[in-house]
């Protein structure tokens, strides 16, 4: 059995997609991007700023079912340019979490006027 995670505070779906699943102790999060809540604009024109938006995003699905990044246990990012921005994205995923961190997967994906997309797994007792 699985629930939506729907919240005014994340970023709305643009396509056919939830912007989360509840199925058992685990919460999924469609990929995020770096879309203003309320405007559906892009955020930032750095990597910096629109991972911060895309982790704000992130964090209000979670918290719509009472979870923090510390209940994160998978990450999965894309970046338009890996080579040039992992370092300054990498910096501000970290500063989301505390030890031990979540495993994660990052690619490099042709992305639609954005420069990072990420999405979590989480689990409920994590």
């Amino acid at each position: 059995m699985k629930k939506e995670l729907r919240t005014t505070e994340g970023a709305a779906p643009v396509g056919a997609y939830s912007q989360g699943l509840v199925v058992g102790d685990f919460v999924y999060t469609s990929g995020m991007g770096p879309l203003h809540p309320e405007t559906g604009e892009v955020v930032g024109d750095d990597v910096a700023a629109q991972t911060h938006q895309v982790m704000r995003n992130l964090g209000a699905i979670l918290a719509a079912h009472g979870l923090g990044f510390d209940d994160v246990i998978k990450a999965t990012v894309h970046l338009q340019h890996v080579k040039r921005d992992f370092a300054a994205y990498n910096e501000v995923y970290k500063s989301y979490f505390s030890r031990p961190f979540p495993v994660r997967t990052t690619v490099g994906s042709d992305l639609l006027d954005i420069l990072v997309e990420i999405d979590f797994v989480a689990h409920k007792s994590a």
